[in-house]
């Protein structure tokens, strides 16, 4: 029997681009009248003004090059690919510097030991620290650098690579989902809705709290599973390579080092790290420049703590950027898709068929009808700012229309635009984390699809529950 192979992410990435060009043959192109919003800093669709232009069809040229603009500053509303690429390869020299230092290996075997009997609730709790970064202020990027240090503690732990995937990525995502005071979400959709990012914020507060418990739960059944019957992991077939990868070794043959003062010392900076990492960019304004020199300088710092001479240091460091090259490849694809999208001027003449969907609809049906299309643009708009200053100033007018309260519209978008970014394979987020846990999109997929349904149920409820008390 010949099985099917799900495609790699590359391809699958790749495969998009082509699709969308495609679609630029067969979709008008369109635009809507812009007005600069000072409070905002961009230039925001006008409702009503949609009008169609002369198309811009992208050929042969336009695909290949889509990848290359995807590095560079394009009207994305989202940061320069170059900065998160760069970013991401110094996490690599990061971790590999850190790993050789023997520091890794020795703090996880030291936390295990002392866990033994309650690994489980490694789950919950990381899960929820990452779902506070994501509530407070959209932790996405800044999850690739947390990969690598969970998942070799899963592994260790008893559990598999998907159930360090899944702590990570769900864990940030459910609190992107449920956002409260992102700045990059729910407080420039609420702003480009014209009202007060305050307002419906405690059924934002139901979900992100609700979720995080569904996530936690679901997680924490399947690795429950895994260590019960290593077998029925999703990832089985790669156990022992997995061990090999994210341990060092297999791991009836690894010899932990010694828990001794300089490696102490190395997982002191290690985790110092991480904490100025979320005080940057959530209290400093940090981005990716000022997080790249974070990582670099400590791993320069890591280096001369573990007293490596100057050969053996710049060559790991090269090693483990090189480690990570995939995933910053990865970035690019993901953003070609959106280049094709932009040059095409495709996004509005979608948003604008959605815009005469929700029309005329009751109550009900609207809010729903917000969700599910929201849900779906930010399949094509990855950037949960951008699909807000593009998408808020056309739904928020018409919910007066229909009786909805901004806020809840607000609420169904933000909701809407965590969701996809759970799964969505434009994402170079979600991607790239798969990438680096060594999860095909396939598998994840089908890990994912009954949390995504109860999430889905979750969000629809607390909406219509929001029309009435509305």
């Amino acid at each position: 029997m010949v099985h099917f192979k799900f495609p790699t992410a590359y391809t699958i990435l790749f495969s998009l681009i082509v699709i969308m060009a495609a679609l630029t043959w067969i979709i008008p192109a369109g635009q809507y009248d812009l007005v600069h919003s000072a409070e905002l800093g961009k230039d925001i669709p006008v409702a009503g003004t949609f009008h169609y232009i002369e198309s811009n069809r992208q050929g042969i040229v336009d695909i290949l090059m889509a990848p290359i603009n995807g590095f560079y500053d394009h009207t994305t509303g989202q940061a320069n690919a170059v900065d998160v690429a760069v970013f991401v390869l110094i996490i690599g020299a990061f971790i590999a510097v850190a790993t050789k230092s023997g520091a890794i290996d020795a703090g996880i075997a030291r936390s295990i030991s002392k866990l033994e009997g309650r690994e489980k609730w490694i789950i919950p709790i990381i899960m929820g620290l990452l779902a506070i970064g994501g509530t407070t202020y959209g932790m996405a990027e800044e999850t690739l650098a947390f990969y690598a240090i969970v998942i070799p503690v899963m592994i260790a732990a008893g559990y598999d690579a998907l159930t360090g995937v899944a702590i990570v990525m769900v864990g940030a995502g459910i609190g992107v989902l449920g956002s409260t005071i992102n700045p990059f979400s729910t407080v420039i959709a609420a702003n480009a809705a014209g009202i007060n990012f305050i307002d419906g914020i405690w059924l934002r507060v139901f979900i992100l709290i609700a979720g995080w418990a569904i996530c936690a739960g679901y997680v924490m059944r399947y690795a429950a599973k895994v260590k019960k019957d290593p077998s029925s992991s999703l990832v089985a077939d790669l156990k022992q390579s997995n061990e090999r990868y994210f341990l060092g070794q297999e791991q009836a043959q690894k010899v932990i080092p010694e828990l001794n003062r300089q490696r102490k010392l190395i997982l002191f900076v290690f985790c110092l790290t991480f904490v100025v990492l979320i005080y940057g960019v959530a209290l400093a304004g940090w981005w990716m420049t000022e997080m790249g020199a974070l990582f670099l300088g400590s791993t320069i710092l890591i280096g001369i703590i573990a007293r490596m001479n100057e050969e053996d240091l710049t060559t790991t460091i090269v090693d483990g950027a090189q480690d990570l090259l995939g995933v910053a490849i990865i970035i690019a694809l993901a953003r070609g898709i959106v280049v094709i999208m932009d040059d095409g001027n495709i996004t509005p003449t979608i948003l604008h068929a959605a815009e005469i969907g929700v029309q005329d609809m009751s109550t009900f049906a609207f809010i729903n009808g917000v969700y599910w299309i929201e849900m779906f643009m930010s399949l094509v708009v990855p950037s949960s700012s951008g699909l807000a200053v593009l998408t808020m100033p056309i739904m928020a007018p018409l919910a007066d229309f229909a009786g909805v309260d901004r806020s809840l519209v607000v609420t169904a978008f933000q909701s809407a635009c965590g969701l996809p970014n759970l799964i969505t394979p434009t994402s170079g987020v979600v991607m790239g984390g798969l990438v680096l846990g060594r999860v095909s999109y396939g598998i994840w997929f089908k890990f994912m699809w009954p949390l995504l349904l109860m999430l889905i149920t979750l969000v629809t409820i607390v909406l219509n529950v929001g029309i009435f008390l509305s």
